[in-house]
């Protein structure tokens, strides 16, 4: 489960592309926030990814994401060239391979690593998918595997890119979400070669005409998603003009209308059941989330809003590309610890579910002077950047602040926590 959003300059009040998502998986699969530098590679390397080996490229560009503990890829990401990617699972009629091949994550990194605009990316993604398919576990190790959606943006546009096994299809997107299911109809404007061909050969399209991608290839026994879907979109076309980080946030941490908190003892038949900011005790729960401006105008320092666990009893911290990520967000693995942001978070998240209606509001409310405070700090600090042409510099006030609210973060979320019985 995920959910994934985009809104082009036209809708968002700082005439900025926005790009957001939120990750679901397995409730405890930690998922710290990773960096990679830009990077040269020898002729003829090779890059282990999760399952695979597949050749490397010549260069690689710096990149930051979510990536679950075990795994190459990210949820998630950015980089330095401004292109954002998120994947979703969908599920197709078709059986995916049992073959080991590259998962989602994986092209979410290989694309943000190789792609310098939402389109190539796409391409990258694609091509990858052709030659090396998309099977093996990817929701835990020695788990199963599943197809994949992207949503990729960069400052100028955006695409939704669906795939089942080998194949794919890509449209344009403006003000748009995509979740867990095939949703792309004959609105789409590339795809692969046998999109068509395969569907008709499986029985799946036997009418005249342009192929309709969810008509022909969507698994009709699987309903976890309408709703969501049907929500964002909701809420995108709401505060179409008025968007920006601060409604992308709230639009993450939605659980429906009327609802300022999870409200436990749903079904998974209830539509219900499945909201934005998941908690789906037999499915997945939100384990990261993602905030990106993707300005055309690069003056200022570019800063990219991230948050570990449910993003209800979370919060978003401003982390910068162009800076160090502190370790404290990138730490984390299979089991707690203590100097781990993501685990730290997930303490409360595990408390504040003990009684949601009760402790969200308390956790939201003690959150609220901190994050004030954080954005009071963010701006001054970008207008200092902004004024000094010394990359070095730069680099170095923006790592000491991430640093310095790394630190104050973790503390508060252990007050918090202290607060609930």
């Amino acid at each position: 489960m995920c959910d994934t959003l985009v809104a082009l300059p036209e809708h968002t009040a700082g005439r900025a592309t926005l790009f957001a998502k939120n990750s679901d998986r397995k409730a405890g699969e930690c998922q710290p926030f990773v960096q990679y530098p830009a990077a040269a590679h020898a002729p003829g390397s090779r890059i282990r990814c999760t399952h695979v080996e597949i050749p490397q490229v010549a260069e690689t560009y710096r990149v930051m994401g979510h990536s679950p503990w075990w795994v190459w890829g990210f949820e998630h990401g950015l980089n330095e060239h401004e292109v954002a990617i998120g994947n979703l699972t969908i599920f197709s009629r078709e059986t995916i391979e049992a073959k080991p091949g590259l998962i989602g994550m994986d092209l979410v990194r290989l694309g943000l690593e190789r792609g310098r605009t939402a389109r190539e990316a796409l391409e990258i993604i694609a091509g990858l998918i052709e030659v090396h398919g998309q099977g093996g576990p990817a929701l835990a190790p020695g788990g199963t595997g599943y197809h994949n959606a992207f949503l990729l943006a960069d400052p100028d546009e955006a695409w939704i890119l669906e795939t089942s096994n080998r194949r794919w299809a890509a449209r344009r997107a403006r003000l748009d979400a995509c979740s867990n299911h095939i949703s792309l109809g004959r609105d789409w404007a590339i795809a692969s070669t046998d999109l068509e061909s395969f569907a008709r050969a499986e029985g799946w399209w036997e009418r005249d005409g342009r192929i309709d991608v969810a008509a022909a290839y969507r698994n009709p026994h699987v309903d976890i998603s309408e709703g969501r879907l049907r929500r964002t979109r909701e809420l995108l076309r709401k505060h179409a003009g008025a968007l920006d980080v601060a409604r992308m946030q709230e639009i993450l941490r939605d659980h429906g209308e009327g609802r300022a908190a999870w409200t436990p003892g749903s079904r998974p038949e209830e539509e219900r059941h499945f909201t934005v900011c998941a908690h789906s005790d037999t499915l997945a729960w939100t384990t990261a989330s993602l905030v990106a401006p993707l300005p055309v105008d690069r003056g200022r320092p570019w800063a990219v809003w991230i948050s570990f666990g449910t993003p209800c009893s979370s919060v978003f911290l401003p982390v910068y590309l162009e800076g160090l990520i502190p370790p404290e967000l990138a730490r984390g693995g299979e089991k707690p610890e203590a100097d781990s942001a993501w685990w730290t978070f997930e303490e409360l998240r595990i408390a504040v579910a003990q009684d949601p209606p009760r402790w969200t509001p308390v956790v939201r409310a003690g959150w609220a002077p901190f994050e004030a405070r954080i954005e009071d700090e963010r701006a001054a600090l970008e207008a200092r950047v902004a004024a000094t042409r010394d990359p070095d510099l730069r680099a170095a006030l923006l790592s000491q602040f991430m640093a310095r609210i790394a630190v104050e973060t973790l503390e508060m979320c252990r007050e918090l926590r202290a607060q609930i019985a």
